[in-house]
């Protein structure tokens, strides 16, 4: 089987191609990217109406480069050699949702192929199922494509931290189609505290990364801020009570200037507040579900302190599971995580069904 896999959902527009002969032999054909992301650095943050327009553009050359580097053409039939379109349907930003569920059920109606819509979280826990290939390379400096090759050797149960700029959730997986979500965020994601961190201390959009960057100059013990319920008897997070503790310490500070010392201890002190409450809620509930495997996903999960503490703390807390986080560059928004999710939980739909739904959430 091979599927077409589409995602819009926030800045990113992107399109895969994914083939399997077996179940547990799967290929990663083609995967195409193209990002706005200098435009929104301008602006400290997304505007949605212009990420929206910028993937009316692309959305077409990235599936057509994507088609092409699958060496999937048929010119003769006037349509791809694919059995399927996978497309993110939510959650989302509903401008650039319409963007990849509109060209999807256009394509599904001109070439006659069935449409498998795909939850854009659970997407990002099939970035795991991806295995690089040594021989990756980016064919064009403005479409990121890689090609990769995938293995399905994740042994279940196992729990799933899906941490980005929108969301923090845990995710027990029984099987392919069983999961069951144990909990999330009730107001900042671990991303979304990230950034408005970021912006606090006056660091490049986006927050996440520029602050791991300033964190590895830093004394991540200079600062004893809160671990916000990392107590408590639940799966939930919480981090507005970080970001405010941050605030009223940039705010009282005696570096009016933020010096470069002050940024990189904080940097340090407020990841470590992040990474600590995100690996003890993760590993207390891959105990008390006996979880064999560990898997990271979203944009948060490309953090290298955070995968380092995973393997650390796992020793300590004695857990025989494996912890598994995708390759870097399919941490964040991507078709081939799309497209796979899809080829694990095949259920295709007739395209009129198909509707973006940006509140979409686990059911």
């Amino acid at each position: 089987m091979r599927i077409l896999g589409l995602e819009t959902s926030c800045d990113e527009t992107s399109a895969a191609v994914v083939e399997t002969s077996s179940r547990h032999k799967v290929s990663l054909l083609s995967n195409v990217v193209a990002s706005s992301l200098p435009l929104h650095a301008r602006t400290g943050g997304i505007i949605p109406e212009n990420a929206a327009r910028e993937q009316v553009k692309f959305i077409i050359p990235v599936i057509e480069q994507a088609i092409f580097l699958a060496n999937c053409e048929e010119r003769r039939a006037k349509r791809p050699n694919i059995d399927a379109i996978a497309v993110t349907y939510g959650p989302g930003l509903i401008g650039s949702l319409l963007v990849g569920v509109e060209t999807a059920k256009t394509l599904s109606f001109a070439w006659d192929k069935p449409i498998v819509p795909v939850n854009h979280l659970i997407g990002h826990i099939y970035a795991n199922f991806i295995g690089t290939n040594p021989k990756s390379e980016i064919l064009n400096p403005k479409l990121d494509a890689r090609r990769y090759s995938l293995t399905a050797d994740i042994d279940f149960p196992a729990i799933a931290l899906i941490v980005s700029g929108g969301h923090t959730d845990l995710i027990l997986i029984r099987k392919h189609q069983s999961i069951k979500w144990l909990g999330g965020t009730r107001d900042d994601a671990a991303g979304e505290a990230f950034d408005k961190i970021g912006r606090l201390l006056n660091l490049p959009y986006p927050g996440g990364p520029e602050i791991e960057k300033q964190a590895t100059k830093g004394n991540p013990k200079v600062f004893d801020f809160p671990r916000p319920m990392i107590g408590s008897g639940d799966f939930d997070f919480s981090f507005s009570g970080l970001k405010a503790a941050v605030t009223r310490e940039v705010s009282s500070s005696k570096y009016k200037a933020l010096s470069m010392k002050f940024k990189s201890d904080l940097a340090a002190s407020v990841q470590q507040a992040i990474i600590d409450v995100l690996i003890s809620k993760t590993l207390k509930a891959a105990k008390k579900y006996g979880a064999s495997s560990i898997l990271l996903g979203g944009g948060v999960a490309a953090n290298q302190k955070l995968r380092d503490e995973f393997e650390l703390n796992a020793k300590r807390y004695t857990l025989d599971a494996k912890i598994f986080a995708p390759e870097k560059s399919l941490c964040t928004d991507n078709a081939a995580m799309i497209a796979t999710a899809a080829l694990f939980n095949y259920k295709p739909i007739e395209w009129k069904k198909v509707s973006a739904n940006p509140e979409l959430y686990f059911d």
